[in-house]
Formats: structure tokens, sequence, C-alpha cells
């Protein structure tokens, strides 16, 4: 629908990376955009007509205008046929068993059917924004809470802290990678001073494995990206694996702890979590290669012009086919 739209009406967005593809998500040559925005500097973002206003004013002078007309039927059954399809493909990625250790997706799945609707998830970093975006069903206006500006590894802890002292009728999952935990684990030590409780789901992947992924994909090869000591042979940093055990690190802060090594036990974790009421941390390891698809999306990352490398050069030539279907509306 995106790929062939002729007008989109942005409430509240800064068409960033993640909402336009880096702007090639939109590729009608008569695209035109029309921005309701408080911020003036995002309503005139692509050329847009700018509607300067507050969302829900701006809405109802506009549902008010638009009283009595509707797309056609036709538009209507393939948004519906889309909308079907999309939440078949959600189930798929939800509830195919992949073997242990499981897919992220399937992490997310178990939280998302476990969680109630008024509960809130939380993330900020890795490749877990990315594909909470896409799957996580959100029934609430409130349940779901992304820091998506400048992905901020270590906000997530204390960002779940923030959200539970403000809503504290509500059960918060925080759900966060290996590596943001290494940023700011230490913030569990507040949510337990204080008294509010958390449930955190630490995913497991034995590294920085969505910034590794980014670097291979333009040609490097993930260079300080897992847990491993630096070679005093080679000078790289592909020793042995370093011994870390983040249930041992989260149980030395005071925090409940569960290990749980697949979906069957990682949804008793989560009831088991659900009883508590102090923090509680469930540790689950996930496979980086049982990623989700990218669904027609690219990321704008440039890549160097100038190597020795053929990996590198490669990825010059894939990136420089891909910026084609960049559109700059001026």
């Amino acid at each position: 629908m995106a790929r062939e739209v002729d007008l989109v009406i942005g409430i509240g967005t800064r068409y960033s990376d993640f909402t336009t593809a880096s702007k090639t998500a939109f590729q009608n040559p008569k695209m035109q955009f029309i921005n309701i925005n408080v911020a003036e500097f995002d309503a005139f973002k692509h050329s847009a007509l700018p509607v300067l206003a507050d969302a829900r004013s701006a809405l109802r002078a506009l549902s008010k205008a638009l009283r009595g007309w509707q797309v056609s039927a036709g538009y209507r059954k393939r948004v519906e046929n889309f909308n079907r399809a999309w939440d078949k493909e959600v189930d798929r990625l939800y509830h195919t068993p992949t073997g242990r250790p499981v897919s992220q997706a399937e992490v997310i799945g178990a939280v998302n059917d476990f969680a109630r609707p008024q509960d809130v998830v939380l993330c900020a970093a890795g490749s877990l924004p990315g594909d909470l975006h896409r799957l996580w069903r959100t029934r609430d206006p409130k349940g779901y809470h992304m820091e998506y500006g400048y992905s901020c590894m270590g906000y997530e802890i204390a960002g779940g802290l923030g959200v539970k002292m403000a809503a504290p009728d509500r059960e918060v999952y925080v759900m966060v990678g290996d590596g943001s935990w290494l940023m700011m684990s230490s913030e569990v030590v507040t949510a337990l001073q204080e008294g509010f409780k958390l449930t955190i789901v630490l995913l497991d992947n034995h590294g920085f494995q969505s910034i590794s992924g980014l670097s291979k994909a333009i040609g490097s090869h993930g260079f300080g990206t897992r847990y491993r000591f630096r070679n005093a042979r080679t000078g790289h940093l592909d020793g042995k694996p370093l011994p870390l055990d983040f249930a041992a690190s989260a149980r030395g802060f005071g925090a409940h702890v569960i290990t749980a090594l697949d979906v069957p036990e990682l949804k008793a974790a989560l009831a088991e979590a659900r009883q508590q009421t102090k923090t509680t941390v469930i540790v689950i390891e996930t496979d980086p290669k049982k990623g989700a698809p990218g669904y027609e999306s690219w990321w704008d990352v440039p890549i160097a012009e100038v190597s020795q490398s053929a990996s590198v050069k490669a990825a010059r030539k894939e990136f420089a086919k891909a910026a084609k279907k960049e559109r700059f509306f001026l």
C-alpha cells in the first residue's frame, strides 16, 4: 500500500528511517503529503501541505469536512486482505517453533500473548525495536513505549522504572538485549530500592548482534561485537568466550531471577513473574540467525566508496543500487 499510495496524511510523525524505510517506502510519482503536526519543522517535511495544529482538533475538522465520503469498496477490500495477511504472518513468526535457542520473534510472541491489554512493553535499542515495531500487537494507547530517537542503549530499565512510577497499576515488561543490559543494568537496584516491580525479559544472543548484522551488511565483519577475549597471538577479539552469566549478575542485584530455555519455559516464567512483588529478570537465549524478514525495508547507512576489501566493494554496489529508490520531495 505504501509503495503505491498517492496521499499520506501524517499525524505527529517525524518521517524517520523507521517509518519511511529511508525515504524508499513511497514510490508513486504523484505522491503527496498532508502533515498534521504542532512542530512546524516536521509539518513541512516532504514538501507537504502543512497543518500546524493539535492532532485531535485537526482530525475532528478533517472528519467533518470529509463526512459522507469513502474510499471505493475495492480499495477497502484490498486493505482488509493485507491486514489479514499481515496478521497471519505475525502469527507464523510468533508460533513457529525454531528449536533451541529460540527466535526473537518467538519471545516477542510469548510476551505479547501473555501480557494483558493494559500492560506496557518497553524497549530502546538493538534489533528489538525493529521487530517490536512490526510484530507487537498493541491493545491500549499507553501499552507500547519505544525510544526511537537515538537508539539509547541502557534506556530500557530506567525508562521502565519511569513508566512504572507513572502507572503503578500496570505490569511493565522491559525487553532488553544483552548488549543494552551491560550498559545500565544497575537501575535494577533503584527499582528494588524504591519498591517498583518490573518484569525484565533479557534476551541473550551472545553479543552486540544488531550492530554486528549492520556491520556485515556493509561489508565489514562485525568487529568487537562478540563477547570474546582479545587473542594475544593475533591481537583480534576472537579469543575464548567471556564467562558472562547474566542471571548471576541480576541475582547479585537482588532481583528475582528465572532462566528459560524455550517458549514453554518462558511462558511459565512469565506466569511466575506476575505473582512476584519485586522486580523479576527472565533470561532467555536467542539465536541471532533466526531473524524476521525485512519486508522491503531498507536503511540508508553509507558505505565506504574506496576500500581494499572485496566485501565492502560489493556492499557499496548494492548500496548505490538501493539508494536510487530514495525519493526527496523537493
